[in-house]
C-alpha cells in the first residue's frame, strides 16, 4: 500500500507489439555493449503521447479510468516504423512515419486530459515527433557520432497495429506497464 499523497511518475505511450520491442531491445542492448547506453533499456519500445509527469499516487485510478474513457471513443492506430533518425547529440531512434491519425490521437489525449484539470499536466509546447528511442540521455556526444556512423544506413520497416494507449509507471529503476486501455476497432 502506497502512503498517501506519494508522489510517482507516469507517462502514457503506445507500446509497441512484442515482435517489435524484441528488435528494438537487441539494438538497445547493442548499445549497452558498445557505448555504455542503458537508459533506454529501462522502458519497453514505445511512441511517447504524454511526456512523464509526476502525479500523487492516488490518483493512478482516476488516470486509469480517465484513460479506458478515452480509449473506448478512440480507433486502432496504425503504425508504420522506417529506418532510423536522432535529435542530435545524444538521441538515436527508429523513426516512425508521419500519420495523422496518430498526431490526432496525442493531441486528443492532451486535450482530453487537460480538460479534466485533475491530473499534473501541462500542454506540451514542443512539436510531436514520435519515434522509438534506442539511446537517448546517457549516449554521450562523441559516442553519438560513432553511433549514427553505425545506424544512418541501417534499414528496417515494421509496422502494426496500435490497439491500446498505455499507462507506465516508474518503480524507481524501470518503467512499467500498469495499465492498457484498449482502443475501439
Amino acid at each position: 500500500m502506497k502512503p498517501m499523497n506519494a508522489m510517482e511518475m507516469y507517462f502514457i505511450a503506445l507500446v509497441a507489439q512484442e515482435e517489435i520491442d524484441q528488435q528494438v531491445i537487441k539494438w538497445k542492448n547493442f548499445m549497452k555493449e558498445k557505448f555504455g547506453c542503458m537508459v533506454a533499456l529501462r522502458s519497453p519500445a514505445h511512441i511517447t503521447l504524454i511526456p512523464p509527469f509526476w502525479m500523487e499516487a492516488e490518483l493512478e485510478n482516476e488516470l486509469i479510468q480517465s484513460l479506458d474513457e478515452f480509449s473506448n471513443l478512440q480507433n486502432q492506430v496504425f503504425i508504420q516504423l522506417k529506418n532510423f533518425s536522432n535529435f542530435k547529440p545524444g538521441v538515436l531512434f527508429v523513426d516512425v512515419l508521419k500519420n495523422e491519425q496518430l498526431d490526432l490521437l496525442r493531441a486528443d489525449l492532451e486535450d482530453y486530459l487537460l480538460r479534466q484539470e485533475k491530473f499534473p499536466l501541462k500542454k506540451e509546447v514542443r512539436p510531436f515527433h514520435p519515434h522509438i528511442t534506442i539511446a537517448t540521455r546517457d549516449l554521450y556526444k562523441k559516442a553519438f557520432f560513432e553511433a549514427w556512423d553505425i545506424f544512418q544506413n541501417k534499414k528496417y520497416e515494421a509496422v502494426w497495429q496500435a490497439k491500446g494507449v498505455s499507462a507506465l509507471r516508474h518503480n524507481k529503476k524501470n518503467w512499467d506497464v500498469i495499465h492498457t486501455s484498449q482502443l475501439s476497432s
